[in-house]
């Protein structure tokens, strides 16, 4: 089958977003990140309660992590030999029992075990998401049911931490993993019963493993120009998050409180730019509004380095204010960049997806600690902001050198095809 036949059958079975496929991306794809941030409140008690260091409890997020970038390696290209529906149920089965171990936790080891199957389990609605949303929708709409996903579930990801806090205040930090164990059976229950398969069964010709998939996605370099695209662009999010603290705190002489109030305003940038790009998707070619993320992202990374050259850089409304138009533009680029790179294969969007999500968290853990280090180590925003503008600079150096100039992009010409095929004039 090849590639502009998939579009076209795409295109005939593309419908419009409604609210039930929107509620089953969204769930399958917010249930890991929100059960990631929703515990981050009770660290501070749960290094009290199991009489433990703080490092020790840090296991809690940095093995979530873990788990989600390992998942998403190997359940992307177990879902194209199985299809979708039965790995995502299985991975969520797998987080509802993970959830109960971690409700019965009496030991922080067992709490640490059980919060990494969490993630082991919960990654697979990750990776899901975008290939089911790549089963579902041609190319060109790929992208733009992306930050739609994206956008409604960050309003859950906002609050999620909040909710957190209300938990462990009011009834303690197990009531936190029973209104995640209520979460995750729900979200398995109207995905057992809401989401269809969505695997396009290949051609025998078509027809390959994980080996040659994996092979044919990383001798692409489209697939690897998008990936690192999107990789690189989501790195922002994590440097600027892992060195953000420090910089407020330590730096500015500013509260915690402040600083999260601050880090949600550009949550709230971010929320804004993914449903503009949803809406933009449906006008301008995939790679223009990567370039025009890329635009005003790196607009916005060389205005922080500015600020602090100037020695505004002690001030949050001169960081995160600028920051916000680095955040609304970083939407664009990552759903976009993600849509092409799962289409470069359509037939293997899990493996294309999961091997993208694994190098995603990983490269992102990494970066976050990057910044952290950069954040906590110097007297001045300017080496984080650097490093912001330098990733910036690198995401469109993979649409220059990567992406082919003359690849062929498939459009509406794709829709036209499938109605005059279905009116019998082909």
């Amino acid at each position: 089958m090849t590639e502009e036949k998939i579009e076209i059958a795409a295109a005939k079975v593309a419908t419009p977003a409604s609210w039930k496929i929107l509620l089953l991306l969204v769930a399958m794809n917010g249930i890991a990140p929100i059960s990631l941030y929703i515990l981050v409140p009770a660290l501070p008690i749960l290094a009290t309660t199991f009489l433990s260091d703080v490092s020790a409890v840090q296991l809690n997020v940095s093995l979530f992590m873990v788990g989600l970038a390992m998942s998403q390696l190997v359940t992307g290209p177990l879902s194209d030999r199985f299809g979708r529906r039965p790995v995502l149920l299985a991975g969520l089965g797998l987080m509802v029992a993970a959830t109960i171990v971690c409700i019965f936790a009496q030991t922080l080891p067992q709490l640490i075990a059980g919060r990494f199957l969490q993630a082991v389990g919960g990654a697979t609605g990750m990776v899901m998401s975008r290939a089911v949303i790549r089963d579902l929708y041609p190319r060109e709409r790929v992208g733009g049911m992306i930050s739609l996903v994206i956008g409604v579930m960050m309003i859950a990801q906002l609050i999620s931490p909040l909710i957190g806090g209300l938990l462990e205040t009011s009834f303690g930090w197990r009531s936190i993993f029973y209104a995640m164990a209520g979460a995750s059976i729900f979200v398995t229950v109207i995905i057992a019963f809401g989401l269809p398969e969505t695997r396009r069964l290949a051609a025998d010709g078509d027809s390959a493993g994980f080996i040659k998939d994996a092979r044919a996605l990383l001798s692409s370099r489209a697939y690897i120009g998008y990936a690192l695209c999107q990789v690189l662009a989501s790195s922002i999010i994590f440097t600027f998050a892992g060195g953000g603290p420090y910089l407020v705190v330590s730096q500015m002489g500013r509260t915690t409180a402040e600083y999260g109030a601050w880090f949600a305003v550009t949550g709230f940038a971010f929320l804004i730019g993914n449903l503009s790009s949803a809406r933009a998707s449906q006008r301008y070619a995939l790679d223009q509004l990567i370039w025009f993320g890329l635009a005003i992202q790196i607009g916005g990374a060389l205005l922080n380095v500015l600020w602090a050259a100037m020695g505004f850089d002690q001030t949050p409304v001169w960081l995160f204010g600028t920051q916000m138009l680095v955040m609304f533009a970083n939407a664009f680029v990552m759903s976009h960049s993600a849509a092409g790179a799962i289409s470069v294969r359509p037939l293997a969007a899990g493996t294309a997806s999961g091997l993208m999500g694994f190098v995603q968290m990983g490269f992102g853990s990494l970066c976050s600690q990057f910044g952290a280090y950069l954040g906590g180590n110097f007297r001045s925003t300017l080496p984080l902001t650097i490093c912001i503008v330098a990733l910036s600079l690198a995401c469109a150096a993979t649409m220059i050198f990567l992406i082919p100039r003359q690849r062929k992009v498939l459009t509406a010409d794709v829709k036209r095809k499938a109605d005059e095929e279905d009116s019998g004039l082909l």
